[in-house]
């Protein structure tokens, strides 16, 4: 299995150096030379598989023969053990025709959990193998910052440094990255919104001589080793389900790599009927959908503050496979989206209209939808779940529907408590974040001086073991 870059003048690359890479070095990012595809047989036979088997039928296609299948079961085997249920992301039945896909089991109670403890073991794998080290940075709106810090704390190859927006992210959320005390892990409150974070960490990845000599990595999902991992929980719902005729997917939406990895899911032979796009006031995806025009406005925050987002990293994937694969329309897009803030989609519009639906979601809508939900079903919903709730209601009336909640209520206590009058209690083993030492740098939104404060921690810079 080889890898090609969305902008096309990057070297083709294997699994382990795309896993190791992240992001391309002509600024794109990595998808398959050739999609592989399940066989039909193999798909039928996922009712009676747990899910890490399911993850290893589901990933190994995309390793080739560079990571056997002993090893990829034995990795997802520890990774997965690290949730509370066997289940890893439980099926909850709401109504006849509609369920929710429970992805916060894991130790940071988000979805980031599924693929970033797999992701950890992978790159821990490839690193012991080479005898290398490497420097992870990453961006985040919220919660890919504490399942990486959560992943990584004990990894003797690799150093994290984590970006957040400063004032930007829950409580918890915050503290899920900067309570921990090993010394291979740092949280940064960077003055900015998540995109600038984001466009912070691409800087890093397009100034090479940094890139090489802190051996640079990325668990963003711009890492194609995310997606890959996220791409099974959509296997495992449909197995679950004993009828999938018309089987859609609501997905709360920001960095567009979610619901990616159902694409994917498509791409590999799963029947789904709709892929939605469920987004919050920060609904560049639906206007893209509706007018075929990609064109950033200014972040609103939101009571679901990990899809408080403007430029969508993964949606450079699509607009490569929609396009037919062109990479100097790519090329163009994000030069016209970095100079002007937006770009035409041109071909890959009546793509993206057939392939997606789209909903976004006001602050009224998800305080009603949370209310709701408690009151019809008995059943919590964070804010972001909330928004594909909602989604859900509206485009898929009579469709078998599966609604993807990605994080635990208790992440966000004070926006259910505002909306419900009760406050979400965290799980007992995690009820120490409210009283533990925090740890953080702010940093201004200043590449030159986060490179200095990287190059200053990483054992791969400076030889420290």
């Amino acid at each position: 299995m080889k890898y090609i870059s969305t902008r096309g003048t990057a070297p083709t690359l294997g699994f382990e150096d795309v896993l190791l890479a992240g992001l391309a070095r002509d600024g794109g990012l990595y998808l398959p030379d050739v999609w592989p595809t399940l066989k039909a047989e193999t798909i039928a036979s996922f009712p009676n598989k747990s899910f890490v088997e399911i993850a290893v039928d589901v990933i190994h296609p995309f390793t080739g023969d560079e990571i056997s299948r002993a090893e990829l079961h034995r990795m997802a085997t520890e990774a997965y053990a690290t949730f509370d249920t066997p289940e890893v992301t439980p099926l909850v039945e709401l109504k006849p025709g509609l369920s929710i896909l429970e992805l916060f089991h894991g130790p940071t109670l988000a979805f980031k959990d599924v693929a970033m403890q797999l992701l950890a073991r992978l790159m821990d794998h490839v690193l012991e193998k080479r005898n290398a080290r490497a420097t992870i940075v990453g961006a985040t709106s919220g919660d890919t910052g504490g399942a990486a810090i959560e992943a990584f704390r004990s990894s003797k190859r690799v150093d994290v440094v984590i970006l957040f927006p400063e004032g930007r992210v829950s409580d918890v959320q915050r503290r899920m990255m900067t309570t921990p005390k090993e010394a291979n892990v740092h949280a940064v409150a960077i003055h900015g919104t998540f995109d600038d974070c984001q466009a912070l960490v691409k800087a890093m990845f397009n100034d090479h001589d940094f890139r090489d000599s802190v051996e640079l990595s990325g668990v963003n999902s711009i890492n194609w080793a995310r997606i890959v991992a996220q791409v099974t929980y959509y296997f495992w719902a449909a197995s679950r389900l004993g009828n999938t005729k018309g089987l859609s997917f609501a997905v709360p939406t920001g960095n567009f790599g979610d619901i990616f990895a159902g694409y994917a899911a498509k791409r590999l032979g799963l029947e789904i009927d709709k892929l939605i796009i469920a987004s919050n006031a920060n609904d560049i995806l639906p206007r893209a959908l509706e007018t075929g025009v990609y064109a950033m406005k200014d972040v609103v925050a939101t009571m679901s503050p990990s899809m408080d987002i403007q430029i969508s990293s993964n949606f450079e994937r699509y607009l490569f496979e929609a396009s037919g694969r062109d990479s100097a329309f790519v090329r163009d897009a994000m030069t016209s989206l970095a100079s002007r803030r937006e770009f035409d989609l041109g071909p890959a519009w009546s793509k993206l209209k057939s392939d997606f639906a789209a909903v976004s979601a006001t602050e009224g809508d998800v305080a009603d939808a949370i209310r709701n939900a408690k009151a019809t079903y008995g059943y919590g919903l964070d804010p972001h779940t909330a928004c594909a709730y909602v989604a859900a209601e509206r485009e898929t009336a009579g469709s078998n529907t599966v609604v993807l909640s990605t994080a635990h209520p208790a992440k966000f206590p004070d926006a259910i408590e505002s909306i419900t009058g009760e406050r979400p209690g965290l799980p007992a083993h995690l009820e120490h974040l409210l009283q533990d030492t925090e740890r953080f740098e702010t940093l201004p939104n200043d590449l030159a001086v986060l490179q200095d404060f990287v190059r200053s921690r990483c054992r791969a810079s400076t030889g420290v073991q």
